[in-house]
C-alpha cells in the first residue's frame, strides 16, 4: 500500500454538501508526490468505476462526492459495520438564515475524518452550533493566545528545569571526543601510519594494448631512478606497441615503458619516461622470516578503486598456485606463495602486501575466486579472504636481472614433469618425449644426479612435493647454482640425491 499521502494535512468539511457531479477520471500520473503507479502490485490511482481498492472493495460510483479518499482507495466503513459511501447524498436545501428548519444536510465527510471523532459515518447526522456575529474571529484568537500562553509558560518551565538539573543529572548528556590535532595523531606503526606512508609510493597502471583493448592494476616504486615492480599480467597487454599510464595517490600521471617480463614468475619491470624528482621506494622486507598470523595490508585498485587499502594477516606460506596472464600469451606462472586473508581483488594485482613495519613482504599476484564466478554466476569475482602474492625475495631477485639484462632466468633441474594433478603421490618424470625434447636433458642436473624417466619426486629440500606445479614453483624460490635434496620414489623404493641447479634464459 502507498504512503505517499501519509502526514498530509485532513481537508476541512465544506459548510454545505456540494451537488452530485460525476466524478471525473483521474489520470493515472496525478499523484502529488511522484510516487511510482503500480508499485508492490498496487492498483494505478484514479481508475474508472469499479477498480478494486486495496482491501478488494470497488470505488465510488461515479455519481458520488468527488472528494474521493487519497490514492484511489476505498472508503471506510462506519462503525458498527455500517457503510455509506456507496448511497448518494440528497440535494441539499438553501439556507435562508440561522432559523430555518431543517437544518442543511451533512457534507460528505471523508472517511479518515471519522477517526477520533463522535463516531458518525458517511450519511450521520451532523448538527453544526451556529456562530454567534462577530464572535467566531474573536473566540479562534483567544483560543489561539490561550495556546500560546501556555506552550510558552511549559516552555519556560522546562527550560528552567533543565538549567537547574544540567549541572548535577548527566543521565541524558552526550560526551563528545577531543578534535585537537595531538588527539588525531595515529600511532607510529598503526595501520593509517603505514598506509600513509606507503601510499604516495603506490601508483595506479593503466595498459592498453594497440588495439585499444587493456586493463587497470597496481604497481609501486621500486628505486629512485624511476623503475616500478608489478605483475607481468598487468602489463602484458601493452608490451608489443601498447601504451602505459602510471598514476600516483597524488593525481600526477606519467608515460611508462616496459624494461623486461618475466611470464613464468608473473613478474615485470616498467619504467616512468619523465620520472620525478624524490621518488621513495617502498622498503623490501624479508619474506623467508615471514611467519603464519603476521599482520598484512595491501594497497591497491581493486576494480579500478585507486589507493585502496585493507588489512588481514598471513593465512599460509609455501601455497602452490599456478595463474595465467589473463589469455594474453596462453602460458601460465608457478609461485610458491604467501597466502593473505587481506581483501585482494581484480585491479590489486601488483600491489604491495606490507607487514607490520611497513616492509613489502611480496607482490598480490593471484586470488582463489568464488566457483560462482560472481554475483549470478556471471562477470569478475570478488575476494573471499584467498589472496596470493609472490614472495618478495623471489621478486627481487627477478627485479634485479630485469633490469640488468632484460630478460628473466630461471633454475632448472633438467627434466620434464607432468603438470596434472596426480593426486598427494609426488611429481612425475615424463615417461615420453615432450615437444620434441627428451623428458630428461642428456647431461643435465637430472641426468648427473641419476633421475629417469618415471621417478617420482616427492620432496625438494624439506619440502613435500605432491604434484608438478608444486615442484616448478619450489625450484624457483632458488637461483641457478644452487644445490638441492631431492627424494624421489623408484619401484617402490625411496632415494635422495643431491641436484645443482642448471639455468635456462628467457621464456620459451
Amino acid at each position: 500500500m502507498s504512503t505517499e499521502n501519509e502526514g498530509n494535512e485532513v481537508p476541512q468539511a465544506p459548510s454545505a454538501p456540494p451537488a452530485p457531479v460525476d466524478a471525473p477520471a483521474v489520470p493515472a500520473d496525478s499523484t502529488g508526490s511522484g510516487s511510482v503507479s503500480g508499485a508492490a502490485g498496487a492498483p494505478a490511482s484514479g481508475g474508472a468505476a469499479g477498480q478494486q481498492g486495496p482491501e478488494g472493495a470497488p470505488s465510488a460510483p461515479a455519481h458520488a462526492p468527488s472528494q474521493a479518499a487519497p490514492h484511489g482507495t476505498a472508503h471506510q466503513s462506519a462503525p458498527h459495520g455500517t457503510a455509506h459511501h456507496g448511497a448518494p447524498q440528497p440535494a441539499p436545501q438553501a439556507a435562508s438564515g440561522a432559523g430555518n428548519w431543517p437544518p442543511p444536510q451533512p457534507p460528505a465527510v471523508p472517511s479518515y475524518a471519522t477517526e477520533g471523532g463522535s463516531g458518525s459515518g458517511w450519511g450521520a447526522s451532523y448538527h453544526p452550533q451556529e456562530p454567534k456575529p462577530g464572535g467566531r474571529r474573536g473566540g479562534l484568537v483567544a483560543a489561539v493566545l490561550a495556546a500560546a500562553l501556555i506552550a510558552g509558560g511549559i516552555g519556560g518551565g522546562v527550560g528552567y528545569w533543565a538549567a537547574e538539573r544540567g549541572d548535577s543529572d548527566t543521565s541524558s548528556t552526550t560526551v563528545s571526543a577531543p578534535d585537537t590535532p595531538a588527539d588525531l595523531k595515529r600511532e607510529p606503526g598503526s595501520v593509517s601510519d603505514i598506509a600513509n606512508k606507503a601510499l604516495p609510493s603506490v601508483v595506479t597502471i593503466e595498459a592498453q594494448s594497440g588495439g585499444g583493448e587493456g586493463g587497470t592494476g597496481t604497481g609501486f616504486v621500486y628505486d629512485t631512478q624511476g623503475h616500478i615492480l608489478t605483475n607481468n599480467h598487468v602489463v602484458a597487454s601493452a608490451a608489443e606497441g601498447g601504451k602505459l599510464q602510471v598514476t600516483f595517490s597524488n593525481g600526477k600521471k606519467y608515460a611508462a615503458e616496459v624494461v623486461g617480463r618475466a611470464e613464468g614468475y608473473d613478474v615485470a619491470v616498467i619504467k616512468l619516461k619523465n620520472a620525478p624528482a624524490g621518488l621513495q621506494p617502498l622498503k623490501l622486507g624479508n619474506s623467508d622470516r615471514v611467519a603464519v598470523g603476521d599482520s598484512t595490508i595491501a594497497i591497491g585498485a581493486p576494480f579500478g578503486l585507486s589507493n585502496t587499502v585493507t588489512t588481514g594477516i598471513i593465512s599460509a606460506k609455501h601455497r602452490p598456485v599456478t595463474s595465467s596472464d589473463g589469455g594474453q600469451s596462453g602460458k601460465s606462472s608457478y609461485m610458491s606463495a604467501l597466502q593473505t586473508d587481506a581483501s585482494i581483488n581484480p585491479g590489486n594485482s601488483g600491489g604491495p602486501l606490507l607487514d607490520a613495519r611497513g616492509a613489502v613482504i611480496g607482490i598480490n599476484s593471484a586470488i582463489k575466486p568464488a566457483e560462482s564466478g560472481g554475483l549470478g554466476g556471471q562477470g569478475q569475482s570478488g575476494s573471499i579472504g584467498l589472496g596470493f602474492a609472490i614472495p618478495v625475495n623471489q621478486a627481487k631477485q627477478v627485479a634485479q636481472q630485469l633490469i640488468k639484462t632484460g630478460q628473466p632466468v630461471y633454475p632448472v633441474i633438467g627434466a620434464s614433469v607432468s603438470l596434472q594433478q596426480e593426486g598427494a603421490n609426488g611429481a612425475t618424470i615424463s615417461r615420453e618425449a615432450v615437444s620434441g625434447s627428451e623428458p630428461v636433458t642428456p647431461n643435465g642436473p637430472a641426468d648427473k644426479a641419476g633421475l629417469k624417466p618415471g621417478d617420482v619426486i616427492t620432496k625438494l629440500d624439506d619440502m613435500v612435493i605432491d604434484s608438478g606445479p608444486t615442484l616448478i614453483g619450489q625450484i624457483w624460490t632458488h637461483k641457478p647454482g644452487d644445490k638441492v635434496k631431492i627424494t624421489y620414489e623408484r619401484d617402490g623404493k625411496e632415494h635422495t640425491v643431491d641436484v645443482t641447479l642448471g639455468q635456462r634464459k628467457g621464456d620459451s
